[in-house]
């Protein structure tokens, strides 16, 4: 039974910073592509990041270009989303996904709220 377990949110106000993990133990992580999820009350899950097995190609939604990052450790099985300048409409739940042409696997979520 593959797991992806976030961790890392939590409270923050405007213009601060989080650093989000994701953790896939006893999994073939570096075959995966790895992407960020996020979903605000009464809004649809929105894409905000993905990074592919390699690591050497990323994309993001237009909404955090600029202030998000997404990294991946392939030694640790491990995907980030470093979000700097962060808004009050980048609080949602943010999910990790693991995708590949075989199966996709989902985080159980981690809240992220930015508020003064």
């Amino acid at each position: 039974q593959v797991q992806l377990v976030e961790s890392g949110g939590g409270l923050v106000q405007p213009g601060g910073s989080l650093r989000l993990s994701c953790a896939a133990p006893g999994f073939k992580f570096s075959t995966y592509v790895m992407k960020w999820y996020r979903q605000a009350p009464g809004k649809e899950r929105e894409l905000v990041a993905t990074i592919i097995n390699t690591g050497d190609f990323t994309n993001y939604a237009n909404s955090v270009k600029g202030r998000f990052t997404i990294s991946r450790d392939n030694s640790k099985n491990t995907v980030y989303l470093q979000m700097n300048s962060l808004k009050f409409e980048d609080t949602a739940v943010y999910y990790c996904n693991a995708w590949n042409l075989i199966a996709e696997y989902w985080g159980q979520g981690t809240q992220v709220t930015v508020s003064s």
